[in-house]
């Protein structure tokens, strides 16, 4: 059963730490949104209280 095996657990974990490392996150740190957020001036808006005709 080679799960069970713990030599090669080290190296593994390690080799896919440098793949995370050296090739996912410089891809997911060059991503830019679409949609950068901006600043908007927040408007209040007024509401009108309920008129309830029953009572």
């Amino acid at each position: 059963m080679p799960q069970l095996n713990p030599t090669p657990w080290f190296p593994i974990m390690m080799l896919s730490w440098l793949i995370f490392s050296l090739i996912i996150q410089p891809k997911l740190l060059l991503f830019t949104p679409t949609n950068p957020p901006s600043n908007k001036t927040t408007t209040t808006t007024r509401s009108n209280p309920w008129t309830w005709p029953w009572t």
